[in-house]
C-alpha cells in the first residue's frame, strides 16, 4: 500500500501544534493573536491546497498576509469615511 499525503488541514494543524512552544513563551493577548492567524489561514484552506509551487508553511503565511492586508484596506476605507464625515460636519 502506498502513503498518502497529510491533507492542507492537518499540515497546518501539525505546523500549529509543532509551534507550541512558541505560542507558550508569547504573551496572552499575543497567544490570542498567533491563534487568529492560523484561523484566517484556515480560512484559505481550497487556496493552499492549490499552490504547488509553494511549500505548506509558505502558503499558509501568503494566506495570513492576504487577511491581514483586508484588514487594513477595509480600516483604511473607514478612516476615509470617517475624515469625509468630520469635514462635512
Amino acid at each position: 500500500m502506498g502513503r498518502t499525503l497529510p491533507t492542507i488541514t492537518q499540515q497546518i494543524s501539525e505546523t500549529e501544534a509543532s509551534l507550541g512552544r512558541f505560542r507558550r513563551t508569547l504573551r496572552r493577548a499575543d497567544q490570542y493573536i498567533l491563534d487568529g492567524m492560523f484561523a484566517s489561514a484556515r480560512c484559505h484552506i481550497a487556496a493552499i491546497s492549490q499552490t504547488d509551487a509553494l511549500l505548506p508553511f509558505e502558503a499558509v503565511l501568503l494566506a495570513i498576509l492576504l487577511e491581514q492586508a483586508r484588514e487594513v484596506a477595509i480600516l483604511r476605507e473607514e478612516v476615509a469615511q470617517l475624515k469625509n464625515r468630520l469635514k462635512y460636519e
